[in-house]
């Protein structure tokens, strides 16, 4: 079976997200759950008006859940540790069937918590990906590399951005050369040209990082050209971050917020980090000077799609964006691609 990962701006038969209902992510006081069931719900509404919804819920946290989405969206019911879609779900693809249709696919990478690191839990996470595959109705397209969705971003004419710190990770794939995650990547993603860059964000590197996501560094709208992440201040070290594309890309600059830091230090926000829908964009803000510019950069990388800001202020503090908590399940279309 020869797989492609299609491009997120490829049509979405739904997007799939999970409701947080315990760690970190909910966080240590009513207030902070509050925020994080709020900010999940925001997200989920906005994605709905362009497309169907499916959430994951834990058990224990259904009734919350039914409370907070309503009607507007299909709740499914699993065991969970945490609620990044994005990197504990599948990743899905798309090849030809016997009779020259398209069929679904859904790669099931090894998810070990970005890398074991100490504070993360996945028993139930791990599980994700299969269980979404199944509801899906896709065929399970198993794989050994440990990676998760936002390490990955394709532009579905064969090309792959991925940063060396992420698949390359000692905690994730101890032995691994770059050759053999290409290879892998080839196989499950159906690429011919993978671009690695050297590192990802600062602030992604600390407690609650994942190691370097690509998914708040670069994007590719389409074949050819990137989205990146800049910061124009030389007093963030992200400042220093340079990479190198293939020559000839058209390369367009999303400017990172003006603010710098927050009480844990440099902060990370990205405006890279959007989810493209059926006929829109989900993008993040930060009540910042900066957002509506970043808007009419992604309204202008996007023609023909609405582009609509959701606060991901708490999002960032909890360790993602809104890219990070869904992941989009391309349209299957019989007798061509989706």
């Amino acid at each position: 079976m020869s797989w492609r990962m299609p491009a997120e701006t490829e049509p979405h038969a739904c997007t799939w997200m999970a409701w947080p209902s315990s760690g970190y992510t909910l966080g240590e006081t009513d207030a902070d759950a509050e925020e994080a069931r709020d900010t999940w719900a925001t997200v989920a509404r906005a994605v709905a008006h362009f497309e169907p919804v499916r959430m994951v819920v834990d058990p224990s946290a259904l009734a919350v859940a039914r409370d907070r989405l309503g009607s507007d969206v299909e709740l499914l019911e699993a065991p969970l540790d945490d609620a990044w879609m994005r990197d504990i779900g599948p990743t899905f693809v798309v090849g030809p069937d016997d009779l020259g249709s398209d069929r679904l696919g859904a790669v099931d990478w090894v998810f070990n918590g970005w890398g074991a690191q100490a504070w993360a839990r996945w028993e139930h996470d791990a599980l994700v990906g299969r269980l979404v595959a199944q509801w899906a109705g896709a065929t399970l397209v198993p794989s050994e590399l440990v990676n998760e969705g936002g390490g990955i971003h394709v532009d579905g004419a064969g090309t792959v951005l991925v940063t060396s710190t992420v698949q390359l990770d000692p905690g994730r794939n101890p032995g691994w050369t770059r050759e053999q995650v290409e290879s892998e990547l080839r196989r499950t993603l159906g690429v011919g040209e993978v671009v690695w860059l050297e590192r990802g964000l600062t602030r992604d590197y600390e407690e609650f990082g994942t190691r370097g996501h690509v998914d708040i560094v670069a994007t590719m709208p389409a074949p050819g050209t990137v989205l990146v992440h800049e910061q124009p201040d030389e007093r963030h070290p992200d400042h220093a971050l340079r990479h190198r594309f293939p020559e000839g890309w058209t390369v367009i600059a999303l400017r990172a917020p003006e603010r710098l830091v927050d009480e844990h230090g440099p902060v990370d926000h990205s405006y890279v980090n959007h989810l493209v829908c059926n006929g829109g964009v989900v993008a993040c803000t930060f009540d910042d000077p900066r957002d509506a510019e970043a808007l009419e950069v992604l309204a202008a990388a996007y023609p023909g799609r609405r582009v609509v800001g959701v606060d991901a202020r708490p999002l960032f503090a909890r360790g993602g964006g809104i890219h990070c908590i869904t992941q989009q399940q391309p349209a299957v279309a019989s007798g061509g691609r989706s």
